[in-house]
């Protein structure tokens, strides 16, 4: 009897462990280049890429409050980050507006 409960156990954590594997993949979630991944729509590089040039520009912020960036340093890069940021603000406004 014990062995059941033991087995019952052990099998409910086996499902549960091995959830995220029986899971379909999330078309959204893949790259091209990936195996099998679905292309990525202009977009959603787009996305991307707008969601790591913000990256940059608070990692900037962050090394310029901390002194690792000098006021000038900071100004310049400052400036070109957000320079590239807008330029792909107004790709996606582009895509949205097809």
């Amino acid at each position: 009897m014990e062995y059941l409960i033991i087995l019952a156990i052990l099998s409910v954590v086996v499902l549960f462990v091995t959830a995220p594997l029986r899971r379909a993949p999330n078309p959204l979630a893949m790259r091209s280049g990936d195996a099998g991944g679905a292309p990525v729509s202009r977009l959603e590089e787009l996305v991307a890429a707008r969601e790591a040039k913000y990256r940059e520009i608070r990692d900037a912020d962050l090394d310029h409050s901390t002194g690792k960036l000098s006021d000038a340093d900071y100004e310049e890069l400052d400036q070109t980050l957000r320079a590239e940021a807008i330029e792909i603000l107004r790709a996606i406004d582009r895509v949205n507006a097809r």
